[in-house]
């Protein structure tokens, strides 16, 4: 089976790496160009481009794969790759690039998308971050063959995994990426004896995961405990969950709800601090009280609600979101 490979992130990288242990190495790789990060906004390389240089594995990085786009040259370029190594087969894992037609129709096993979700439940961008946020019981991963749509072709394989009570979207995508490495090397193994049938995604019950922005992090404490417990694990490691308090951004990276009064309407307004002690910040919510327990002040280190109060320390009274912050 003659294999590219298309991928950018950590979460591709799980997958390539899965596909090199089981023999399946891949005659190129496709992924996003270098991008600066870092204080210095050095270039770094992705997962997927350095594991690939370990391997001696042929990469290109095209802006853009439309032939008559913006990134023309590099799509032409990429064309010719392709092309030359005559794959049979092309994964995509996290590419972060759509793919248009030429490329869809090269491979003669068409191309197979490793889908962080239950499809036709989370199409898109961010399927992780939403189920956590919209407080799914499960998800998984969906093998699936694409076409034209986005995230609407045939499933091929697919695992359900529930989601913990304390996931956040971190140990969710960790999870999920090694699943996703297994999945897709059980699928490459069954193509190269046969063709793998796919089931058709059903219209009904299909939603979509938008990209997940910095501005909807800022956290609105008119909306219930329950709620916002979700968006900060959701938001847990990017962008992080934020609000306010005396002008200071605070990041708020883990929160349980107090079960003793999860429906209570508080007497206070949302944002305003009940109590402060070790044991977490205490903050009134439209319904409920959330316990804030792993905080970052900005320019500081994530820490545990005991270190946060020693460095900053917060009473009873002071209200979180009461004003703004440039962020």
């Amino acid at each position: 089976m003659n294999i590219a490979f298309a991928g950018t992130p950590e979460f591709a990288r799980a997958a390539l790496a899965a596909l090199l242990a089981a023999d399946f190495p891949a005659a190129l790789v496709l992924t996003q160009p270098d991008r600066p990060a870092g204080r210095g906004l050095r270039l770094h390389a992705s997962p997927v481009k350095e594991l690939a240089q370990t391997h001696g594995i042929p990469v290109i990085q095209p802006a853009g794969l439309r032939l008559d786009g913006k990134y023309a040259a590099d799509a032409q370029a990429a064309q010719q790759a392709l092309a030359a190594v005559q794959p049979d087969l092309l994964i995509v894992a996290a590419y972060g690039l759509i793919l248009p037609p030429w490329v869809l129709a090269l491979p003669r096993f068409g191309c197979l998308n490793i889908h962080a979700s239950l499809l036709p439940r989370w199409r898109g961008a961010a399927p992780i971050q939403r189920a956590i946020e919209a407080g799914d019981e499960e998800t998984g991963i969906s093998i699936m063959q694409m076409g034209a749509g986005l995230d609407t072709g045939d499933v091929l394989l697919e695992r359900r995994v529930p989601i913990a009570a304390d996931a956040t979207a971190a140990s969710l995508h960790d999870e999920l990426a090694g699943i996703g490495g297994e999945l897709i090397t059980a699928a490459v193994q069954r193509l190269a004896r046969g063709p793998l049938p796919g089931t058709p995604q059903p219209d009904a019950g299909a939603t979509y995961a938008h990209k997940i922005t910095k501005e909807e992090a800022v956290l609105d404490w008119a909306q219930p405990a329950v709620t916002l417990a979700r968006r900060i694990r959701a938001f847990n490691p990017f962008p992080g969950a934020s609000s306010a308090l005396d002008g200071i951004l605070i990041k708020v990276w883990c929160a349980q709800v107090d079960p003793a009064d999860v429906g209570a309407v508080p007497a206070v307004p949302g944002g305003t601090i009940l109590a402060a002690s070790e044991a977490g910040i205490a903050v009134a919510c439209g319904q409920g009280t959330l316990r804030l327990t792993e905080l970052q002040r900005a320019g500081g280190k994530r820490l545990p609600a005991r270190e946060f109060l020693a460095g900053f320390p917060l009473h009873a009274g002071q209200r979180f979101g009461a004003a703004e912050v440039a962020r």
